[in-house]
């Protein structure tokens, strides 16, 4: 990777032209962590960075060990009930730097456009008159399941995907999705969310042997899968002591031994 971003900086290679210096932003999916999951664009446009505004998810520690010498980067990154940085200054942070001429990449975990924001951050950009674009990224919603051998959609199994924001409500037409066998539900920041959304489902006569899976730090080391049922969940989700980041998957596809060997217990480790 470090080769890559070599030649990418390569001498003889212009980006931009050091006398019209134009600032623009580029928003830049970093996938779910691991640097070389990442697009070439998205390499490319960090290598031509002169500031990176980075969340605390994906790649964003792997990535500043590899920019150029005098890249500035802000730390923006958002912790279950710590936001250091609010929406609105970040957006200020963006179209400030790319008025002052500068090259800005906005590096976001996953997708821009999967529950990270990324649409605000556009319109911000736009309305000041900033020129912005998005480089997708590969979501956590179907990374990290991949990652513990959880395929989201399954032929004979699963045949649509609900991705849930967990901090939202629930709406009608999530539940409806967990009642549904035929489709796979994905629930994104919902470790706190857990006791509401079991009641919920099982209130809206979700069968409790629904099959359930939690994938803490997928695509890390630490990575481990908590496999439960709807009804068993809550408590092998104490015992196991599940902490995020995590991504919930509800739906048949979280059956142990669907394409992965049964384990012996609830919780599996890829460590």
């Amino acid at each position: 990777m470090r080769a890559l971003l070599r030649r990418l900086r390569a001498p003889g290679t212009t980006f931009r032209s050091s006398a019209t210096r134009v600032g623009r932003v580029d928003l830049i999916g970093g996938g779910p962590g691991p640097a070389d999951l990442m697009t070439l664009r998205a390499h490319r446009l960090l290598a031509e960075a002169d500031v990176v505004v980075a969340d605390r998810l994906g790649p964003a520690d792997e990535v500043r060990a590899q920019l150029r010498s005098g890249v500035l980067v802000i730390d923006v990154g958002k912790r279950p009930g710590h936001h250091p940085v609010p929406q609105a200054q970040i957006n200020a942070l963006l179209v400030d730097h790319a008025r002052a001429g500068k090259r800005v990449v906005r590096l976001k975990g996953g997708d821009p456009f999967v529950l990270g924001r990324g649409g605000e951050e556009v319109l911000a950009c736009e309305a000041a008159g900033v020129p912005v674009s998005v480089t997708p990224g590969v979501s956590s919603a179907i990374s990290v399941p991949q990652a513990a051998g959880i395929p989201v959609t399954h032929r004979g199994v699963a045949s649509a995907l609900h991705v849930v924001n967990g901090q939202g409500p629930f709406t009608d037409s999530a539940l409806s999705s967990l009642a549904d066998a035929s489709v796979t539900t994905v629930v994104l920041m919902g470790v706190a969310a857990l006791p509401r959304l079991v009641g919920s489902a099982l209130r809206h006569g979700v069968p409790a042997d629904r099959p359930v899976a939690i994938v803490e730090n997928g695509h890390t080391p630490q990575q481990r899968t908590i496999r439960s049922t709807l009804g068993a969940v809550l408590a092998d989700a104490t015992e196991a002591a599940v902490v995020n980041p995590a991504v919930i998957v509800i739906g048949d596809v979280a059956r142990a031994g669907l394409l992965l060997p049964s384990p012996s217990s609830f919780a599996e480790s890829t460590a």
